[in-house]
């Protein structure tokens, strides 16, 4: 392991802080599969004491789910988030991922081998819906039917507008980061994400293509893989002008987009790099700034669940709380556990179904108590994996981004032109 990710984990005192905050932990009770065991683990594979091809080791180290919620909750400031990425690249230099996760991988990584595919998937959707189920094939399906666009009863008979009202100055200029998943199967949320941020006084200006970030190889220890991503998109934003913020609407991909200096540490692009991730902004964040601007009554139950890579890696919880205050009549129900993972992880509910389940249990449980009429979440991987749980219960409950629910606040107020 490289000697900067081990030095991350030199303040762990194994004082235990963090083992209620591990998911893997709280559904294992093994000590092993805990960030305490793992840290413990790690160290003897940096040290050489244990093999990259140990099976208990390989086994413990791919069952954590890299959400860092034990980052916030440890007094003596462990960076374990680097360290368990940096394993996981010692042991794919044995032994690849799975060949399900690769191929994933590969399909994130090319737009011409994943826009196809995803425009098939997106014309399944439907039938998607009606094969979810609880087997692996079925949360599949549940995941894929997620995606699908969501309307409310009452507001089927509307249409967006493509655009807010014309304004007569223009606003900030702002690029939009518009990733793999939530360009292909989750463009609905890139144009609510528009017309939200014109209305408050943002201009969305265009960009080159751009590429995948990156975070689904580097979780997996696919570390080139995630180096040559990374650099594409630095190049992408190189000629962009200084000081427009980057903003993402994905929770996992901002937090990836803010550890490209680490990723690119010693190339020729790090300085480059390092500029790009001070401009990264979450979408949650550009609206807090501006208030954001109050809509139209909407008059429904929600509960809100933090995206790990949102709450634990950016530590961002106040700016999302505020786009939901700015939502008049919503009622808000909470549920236990709201900041623990829900399995998805990116590829890990195909890499390890069998956990992935047990942690997305806790929650579709603690949803099922709380009985919101809709779920939201700020990113793609969340989405897809609460709202597969849920429908796999038999809980019809749809999972949306909070930007969607100020969107049909704002589309009710009246604030689009026609």
């Amino acid at each position: 392991m490289r000697a900067e990710a081990v030095a991350g984990l030199d303040p762990c005192v194994h004082c235990g802080f963090c083992l209620q905050s591990c998911p893997t932990y709280r559904v294992t009770w093994d000590e092993a599969d805990s960030p305490r065991g793992r840290i413990v683990l790690m160290r003897a594979l940096a040290s050489g004491r244990l093999d990259p091809d140990d099976e208990g080791l390989v086994r413990h180290l791919d069952r954590c789910l890299a959400c860092r919620a034990c980052e916030p909750v440890c007094p003596s400031g462990v960076s374990y988030g680097p360290a368990i990425e940096d394993a996981r690249r010692v042991l794919r230099e044995r032994d690849g991922p799975p060949l399900v996760v690769r191929l994933l991988h590969t399909v994130m990584a090319e737009a011409p081998l994943r826009r196809p595919l995803f425009a098939i998937a997106r014309g399944l959707r439907p039938a998607a819906r009606l094969a979810s189920g609880p087997s692996r094939l079925g949360m599949a399906m549940g995941m894929l039917a997620a995606t699908a666009p969501h309307r409310r009863r009452e507001d089927l008979h509307a249409t967006v507008a493509s655009a807010p009202a014309s304004r007569d100055t223009p606003g900030e200029p702002v690029a939009l980061f518009r990733g793999c998943v939530m360009d292909d199967l989750l463009a609905h949320v890139h144009r609510a994400t528009v017309r939200v941020l014109e209305v408050n006084g943002y201009e969305v200006v265009e960009t080159p293509p751009q590429h995948c970030c990156g975070a689904l190889h580097a979780h997996a220890g696919q570390h080139e893989e995630a180096v040559d991503l990374a650099r594409r998109n630095v190049a992408v934003f190189r000629g962009f002008p200084d000081g427009v913020p980057i903003v993402l609407n994905a929770a996992g991909c901002g937090a990836m987009l803010k550890e490209y200096p680490r990723l690119l540490r010693g190339d020729p692009l790090q300085p480059e790099a390092d500029a790009l991730a001070r401009r990264v902004r979450d979408v949650s964040e550009l609206l807090a700034a501006r208030g954001p601007r109050a809509g139209a009554p909407v008059p429904v139950r929600v509960a809100y669940d933090p995206p790990c890579h949102l709450l634990h890696a950016q530590r961002i919880d106040a700016a999302p709380e505020s786009v939901l205050r700015s939502v008049p009549g919503i009622e808000r129900v909470w549920h236990e556990d709201a900041e623990l993972c829900c399995g998805s992880a990116g590829t890990y509910a195909f890499a390890e179904p069998g956990v992935s389940n047990e942690v997305l249990a806790l929650k579709v449980d603690a949803l099922r108590r709380a009985d919101p009429e809709i779920v939201l979440t700020g990113n793609p991987g969340c989405i897809m994996q609460i709202g597969a749980g849920l429908l796999a219960a038999g809980l019809r409950i749809p999972v949306l981004h909070p930007i969607e629910l100020l969107d049909w606040s704002y589309e009710r107020a009246g604030f689009y032109g026609t």
